[in-house]
């Protein structure tokens, strides 16, 4: 778990925050579902916030090599959201540019068919809310995947992730709360999603990378 940097007041209650989150363990404890669904490992959070950022990446959940080395997206998948980004390593670990929470903060396990399951049910109820107020001053929600869109999105949020980051233009500029860009999840498992749906490189990478190069300066 990354902390905020700094000493201001703001900083002491994210390095506060962090450390309440590094130390959960509810889903091994208390999980929703019962004892049978308990995490199936040692738990690990992995988030970055920040006091100064003004863009959060939300994404879904770590996988198995993020958990491994405790650094988000530091996976294939993370070299792709770099690249739609147009943004190299260190500015994305940068965490005065780049907030990083996803929803579930810890790797969920395996499904029966060996892909990452859903983000754990109960993170988000235990955590989001606070966190996002935490940081008020981030301006921009990068929302990857449909648990991230629908959080972040709330109601008018579709029940199809490709109708969401289809309506993406609705999401910009509200009148209140942060713009939401919603994005599919970069893994290469969704190469076939992204080569059936052309527009998105078309129409929604030039707005993301104008709005995340605004941010950053």
């Amino acid at each position: 778990m990354d902390e905020a940097r700094g000493t201001g007041p703001a900083d002491a209650r994210l390095t506060a925050l962090g450390r309440r989150i590094a130390a959960c363990r509810l889903c091994v404890q208390a999980p929703l579902r019962g004892p049978e669904d308990r995490l199936p490992h040692e738990p690990r959070p992995v988030a970055v916030l920040s006091s100064q950022a003004r863009i959060l990446i939300a994404g879904q959940a770590p996988g198995i090599r993020v958990h491994d080395s405790g650094q988000p997206f530091n996976d294939p998948s993370g070299d792709r959201l770099r690249t739609w980004l147009s943004v190299d390593r260190d500015t994305f670990y940068d965490p005065d540019r780049f907030a990083i929470v996803p929803m579930g903060f810890c790797f969920p396990g395996y499904d029966r068919h060996g892909g990452d399951l859903p983000p754990r049910r109960e993170c988000a109820p235990l955590w989001r809310s606070e966190v996002m107020a935490a940081m008020p001053q981030i301006s921009l929600v990068l929302a990857i995947g449909h648990h991230a869109q629908r959080w972040h999105i709330g109601a008018d949020c579709p029940d199809s992730m490709t109708e969401t980051v289809r309506r993406f233009r609705q999401y910009l500029d509200r009148n209140s709360g942060p713009s939401v860009i919603p994005l599919p999840h970069p893994s290469w498992r969704n190469s076939g999603w992204l080569n059936r749906n052309p527009w998105f490189a078309d129409e929604v990478l030039p707005e993301l990378r104008q709005r995340v190069a605004l941010l950053m300066v």
